[in-house]
């Protein structure tokens, strides 16, 4: 609805009193009372002015004209900090304010805090839970469509950002900046069940999954569950066949680098892991674990030629050379 100079919403100021005239609605302040009229037409909600470009509506004609500059593709405006440019100068001055530190906007639901009044409404998709961005890749689905953005870029197999300290190579410069937490050895952020700590806080959300019980990756191969994707895929290398990693003390390959690492284990000498029922020490937890079974009595390993019942399915296969 357009107002009339004699509508309350316009508080006339005298001149005496720096010639102000405050919009009600949104408490702007004006020089001139034409301006004021101009600007109550963005509460009216009308948006008779359209880019023919990308279909995008404005109040004023005004406010298309500094719009149609963004398809230009004329950006005049440059950042002397980072030398970012814009098409726009209020976008300049509106970037600024992140060089400046200054965050007057904050999440009510998490705390973090903005630069931009527009940053902080892009976030609050994230806590609605609506989540419209599509990848027509995978499917997964995205709160803001920067963030579908980034995701693309992981399908594309380019990987322009390179860690300095390993030379591994990430699609998005997000991926680069959480890796680096590894090489700087700091690990806030503890497993309060098993005290395993952990340099980003979504790996312990994933590592939690562990504790929980709840295994929703299932191997087609052998129907192994898993509580991570992540465990599965490493998984499934083993039924590819594909053995890409190679131990230089005795040639022995694996599928897994985890794996290869667990072996290295035997070479270095080093036996961590003591068995309390009769002192044997071993290179690996899973030797102590398969050790312990023969303390335990259960023989779960059975020959079928002879009947004779073992603790551990290596000790069954050893016996059974000699049938």
């Amino acid at each position: 609805m357009f107002l009339s100079d004699n509508e309350t919403v316009l508080d006339a100021v005298s001149l005496a009193e720096v010639k102000q005239f405050r919009c009600l609605e949104c408490g702007k302040t004006f020089l001139f009372k034409r301006s004021l009229i101009q600007h109550a037409v963005v509460h009216s909600g009308v948006k008779n002015f359209k880019c023919d470009e990308c279909g995008k509506r404005f109040t004023r004609k005004a406010s298309l004209t500094k719009h149609l500059l963004i398809h230009s593709g004329v950006k005049n405006f440059k950042c002397d900090e980072c030398g970012k440019r814009f098409t726009q100068k209020a976008s300049l001055t509106k970037h600024l304010l992140i060089h400046l530190g200054v965050k007057n906007f904050k999440c009510d639901e998490c705390g973090n805090q903005f630069a931009q009044k527009a940053n902080l409404t892009k976030h609050l998709l994230i806590h609605s839970g609506v989540k419209n961005f599509k990848c027509d890749e995978c499917g997964k689905q995205f709160a803001q469509k920067v963030g579908l953005a980034q995701h693309l870029s992981i399908h594309s197999g380019v990987k322009n950002f390179k860690c300095d300290e390993c030379g591994k190579q990430f699609a998005q410069k997000a991926g680069l900046t959480q890796h680096l937490l590894i090489h700087s050895g700091v690990k806030n952020f503890k497993c309060d069940e098993c005290g395993k700590r952990f340099t980003v806080e979504g790996n312990l959300t994933k590592h939690l999954l562990i504790h929980s019980g709840v295994k929703n990756f299932k191997c087609d191969e052998c129907g192994k569950l898993f509580a991570q994707k992540y465990g599965l895929t490493q998984h499934l290398l083993i039924h590819s066949g594909v053995k890409d990693f190679k131990c230089d003390e005795c040639g022995r390959l694996f599928a897994q680098k985890a794996s290869l690492a667990q072996h290295l284990l035997i070479h270095s000498g080093v036996k961590n892991f003591k068995c309390d029922e009769c002192g044997k020490q071993f290179a690996q937890k899973a030797g102590l674990a398969q050790h312990l079974l023969i303390h335990s009595g259960v023989k779960n390993f059975k020959c079928d030629e002879c009947g004779k019942l073992f603790a551990q399915k290596r000790s069954l296969a050893q016996h059974l050379l000699i049938h």
